[in-house]
């Protein structure tokens, strides 16, 4: 019901848009209006100027008027003045893009109901190196862009292609965004603007400063200028959540019946830091050439503590334990109560301390030389690299026999324990430590070179021309030091004596832990480990106790080497313009990794830890030609109707094409890759008709199809891999080493394969206009349907997406309040079984008051109405999680002169 609501007031709000009325004359030109005179000012030739919101939006809505593709732009304006922090949080305001805050602040995009890594992102023209904080991430190696590295602050201009065109790099199925930084010659002879701000976290309860500055300058004679940028940010933040992590089957005497592995109360905390700046230096000698030399760093610092207490349903039966009262609904057993053997395991405590970072940087050399009247030839190269690490990860795991008593029926899960106390570190013994540590380094060199003639002779406007080569590196290196068993009693010098769980202990979960989230019986308060404890018994190891060794499964690294190049006709008419061309692409891979528990052989390596290993190279490679078509046909001075077809191409993810498994020992689930994999490959039509009343105002609706011909998708098997630990499910682990406790366990391995093809349909409507009295509008909503040829779910389709801003503007004050809503999708396969996300929706605000011409207050809140993320598996029947990231509130002022 409030779905179909949020539709009808969608259709009827776009209806009063379309609707002709008095006040709609162009503001611009109506020094009378309320609106014009709220934010315009006159200028020396006594036009009125529109600045600020309205200033903005009229740069985007004429950018996309005069564009030869189906695409949309955000302006700095909008970015600026958004409640946004970074770029993605300001794409979301795109119809056809939607964002995921899992950790508080949008970090990957999906454009037109496709996965984040089928979205294709590039900064000035060129990809820019990405890597990630999350350890997770870094070890599934996406090639999808994390924006947390690309602070709003330092972007001009937002591109978001949605029709494929040939001079655009390809790599985008579901589109291309392309980020501009600005120039130095396209601003004031000396600009300087800026902004300082507390923001502060409703969970941490924390007050953090984040400010950034923008210096430009350029001579009189506009030949040569300089700008720097700059952005510091810190924030605090926490995460409260109650998940279930994963399910597994368990014959029971009416059938076997899908049992929650693992139940727990997680505490996430997490001091992010961000440091940017970007560099532009832009030379113009002559009005034939121009030299743009551009440089950009920026370093998310992203230190986390996750702590879970956990209910360990998968080991405590694997041990030989029971379940007894069981409820099934679905086939799962949504409640009852699970024992486990005297020795077992009913309850594991983990502790993970993160030191981690995630780091990018690029330089670039662009020439545009008019070489002729006719022709210009245009240069481009650079280099781009970065770095997401876990740089030690300090890691207790606790542990105890026991029972409880468990219930998936409420809005959280409730757990119950017997014969153990959450609050008391005495009832776990100090089962496992690790201090890992986990790097990921992406590197990519570059160089293009463009050539366009203009003709200007019958519908040919002009025809251009290029070729690209590419270098890229990936490699992600897992480094492992354990203390499992018989390595325990090493860790004795940092405690004195044999170390025991008290040593670690800490105080209980605060007291507001879980509100709004909990259901009665959840559990909300269990002691906690001291972080610096924990470090300090970890840190203070002698070099020998702390040096890692090479966790083969997960280590691997590829390159990639693209050499590609375009042909292009540009095309115009009367009340027509577009474009028709080709580009081919040819890609070089090679991918490494390591096959473990081979036979022995002249290659194996058979001194390692964690068992003999086979390092092994593939090599493949593959050539793509993708035609497209773009026309825009001027119907009328106001309308304007798109139609584009065209071929697109996504490569796999990294860790699809290398031969590498990441294992999870405790669901004893694993994810892998494998070389042969190909790419995603597409067909695709657009279509667009667009109404521009006058330059204020924007009404278009536009339908796409994507014919997918094979998606990457998991094929789930079952493999064998060596695991050391000191409590083995027994009914899927058998003995290898017991004095090291290693075992042989049967892992569900998540294996990357190319399954069937499939569709992807829908379209979008947007509008937006100046209303009255300062007051104005934008709406726009995204219906997209994606369906495989075969069974399964395709990921992050969300049927329904929703946004909707209100602003008010005069002279003196700026507000926004912006809504956000998509329906539920599915994210992925994780533990061997689907993990789904509910509808999420999200209330921001920001609002400026300009003291003088010069100063501004600011106040900015997200996530106004604390909206939860909830995610299930498959059916809401078996819930994976639910968690709680608060409000962020910011308070500031910008100053410009």
């Amino acid at each position: 019901m409030k779905q179909h609501a949020l539709l009808i007031g969608s259709a009827s709000f776009l209806a009063l848009m379309a609707t002709p009325a008095a006040a709609q004359t162009d503001p611009s030109t109506s020094p009378d209006s309320t609106a014009a005179a709220a934010a315009a000012s006159e200028g020396d030739n006594g036009e009125i100027v529109v600045t600020g919101i309205r200033q903005s939006l009229r740069k985007s809505i004429s950018a996309k008027r005069n564009a030869d593709v189906v695409q949309d732009v955000i302006t700095a304006e909008d970015i600026g003045k958004f409640p946004d922090k970074n770029v993605a949080e300001a794409l979301q305001r795109v119809p056809g893009v939607v964002i995921n805050r899992e950790f508080g602040e949008g970090e990957r995009v999906s454009l037109r109901a496709t996965a984040p890594n089928l979205t294709k992102t590039l900064v000035n023209g060129h990809a820019i190196a990405t890597a990630d904080w999350f350890v997770l991430e870094q070890l599934s190696a996406t090639r999808s862009f994390n924006y947390l590295t690309l602070p709003a602050e330092i972007v001009g201009t937002v591109e978001v292609y949605k029709s494929p065109q040939a001079d655009v790099e390809e790599g985008g199925i579901g589109g291309t965004i392309n980020v501009h930084t600005r120039n130095p010659l396209d601003l004031d002879a000396f600009t300087l603007t800026g902004s300082a701000q507390m923001v502060y976290s409703s969970l941490r309860k924390s007050w953090d400063p984040q400010a950034s500055g923008l210096f430009s300058w350029k001579n009189d004679a506009e030949t040569f200028g300089v700008l720097v940028g700059a952005v510091y940010q810190k924030r605090d933040i926490r995460r409260d959540g109650v998940e279930v992590l994963g399910y597994f089957t368990q014959p029971t005497a009416s059938g076997p019946v899908l049992v929650p592995s693992l139940i727990g109360s997680a505490l996430f905390k997490q001091e992010r830091e961000r440091y940017g700046a970007n560099v532009g230096l832009q030379f113009k000698p002559t009005d034939d050439l121009e030299i743009n030399v551009t440089g950009l760093y920026s370093k998310f610092g992203a230190d986390n503590f996750n702590q879970n207490y956990l209910a360990w349903g998968s080991n405590a039966l694997g041990g030989g334990g029971t379940l007894t009262n069981a409820q099934i609904e679905d086939g799962t057993a949504v409640s009852g109560t699970i024992t486990s053997t005297p020795g077992g395991r009913a309850v594991v405590y983990d502790a993970i301390d993160r030191k981690a970072f995630a780091k990018t940087w690029s330089a670039d050399f662009d020439a545009k030389w008019q070489v002729s009247d006719a022709g210009t030839l245009h240069f481009k190269t650079g280099y781009t690299e970065a770095h997401g690490d876990t740089t030690a990860q300090p890691f207790y795991e606790g542990g105890a026999p026991g029972a409880f008593t468990y219930d998936l029926t409420g809005r959280a899960p409730k757990v119950s324990f017997t014969g153990v106390d959450p609050t008391d570190p005495s009832d776990l013994a100090f089962d496992f430590g690790s201090l890992h540590k986990i790097t990921n380094t992406d590197k990519e060199k570059y160089a293009y070179v463009d050539y366009e003639h203009e003709i200007g002779s019958g519908i040919l406007d002009a025809v251009k021309f290029g070729g690209k080569y590419t270098d890229h590196d990936r490699k992600t290196v897992f480094l492992a030091t354990t203390y499992g068993g018989f390595f325990l009693p090493l860790l004795a010098q940092g405690c004195g004596g044999p170390c025991d769980s008290t040593d670690f202990a800490g105080g209980l979960t605060p007291g507001d832990f879980l509100d709004g989230v909990a259901s009665p019986g959840t559990l909300t308060s269990f002691w906690q480990v001291d972080r610096q404890a924990l470090e300090d018994i970890y840190f203070s190891q002698p070099a020998s106790v702390r040096a890692r060794i090479i966790n083969p499964p997960e280590n691997h690294s590829i390159s990639e080497k693209a050499l590609g190049g375009y042909g292009m006709l540009k095309l115009k008419g009367d009340g027509w313009r577009g474009n028709v061309g080709v580009r081919v692409v040819r890609t070089r891979q090679t991918s490494t990794g390591n096959l473990i528990g081979v036979p022995a052989g002249p290659d194996t390596v058979n001194d390692n830890a964690f068992g003999v290993y086979l390092p092994v190279t593939a090599k493949r490679s593959y050539t793509d030609v993708l035609p497209s078509a773009n026309v825009a046909i001027d119907l009328n001075p106001n309308l304007v109707l798109r139609l584009a077809v065209g071929r697109t191409v996504a490569r796999p993810d990294y860790t699809d094409i290398v031969p590498r498994v990441n294992l999870n020992p405790g669901s004893l689930t694993a994810a892998g890759g494998d070389p042969r994999v190909e790419p995603y490959r597409a067909n695709q039509a657009d279509a667009s008709l667009e109404w521009y009343p006058d330059r204020d105002t924007l009404v278009a609706a536009a339908v796409f199809f994507k014919d997918i011909k094979s998606y990457i998708t998991d094929d789930i098997s079952q493999e064998v891999f060596p695991v050391q630990t000191a409590t083995p499910n027994l009914s899927r682990c058998t003995p290898a080493n017991p004095a090291e406790n290693l075992y042989n366990c049967t892992f569900d391995v998540n294996r990357r394969a190319n399954g069937p093809g499939g569709t992807n349909k829908g379209f979008e409507i947007q509008a937006q206009r100046n209303l009255w009295g300062g007051f104005g509008a934008i709406v726009n909503y995204t219906f997209a349907d994606a369906n495989f040829d075969g069974e399964g779910e395709v990921p992050g389709v969300s049927k329904h997406a929703l946004n909707l801003t209100g602003y008010f503007e005069n002279s003196f004050l700026s507000a926004r309040l912006s809504y956000n809503y998509r329906s539920k999708f599915f994210i992925t396969y994780d533990r061997a079984a689907p993990l789904n996300q509910k509808a999420t929706a999200s209330l921001d605000a920001s609002v400026s008051a300009n003291i003088n011409r010069n100063v501004a207050l600011t106040f900015d809140a997200i996530n106004l109405t604390e909206e939860k993320i909830e995610q299930y598996s498959g059916t809401t029947t078996r819930p994976r999680g639910i968690y709680n990231n608060g409000r962020q509130f910011y308070v500031g002022a910008r100053f410009r002169f």
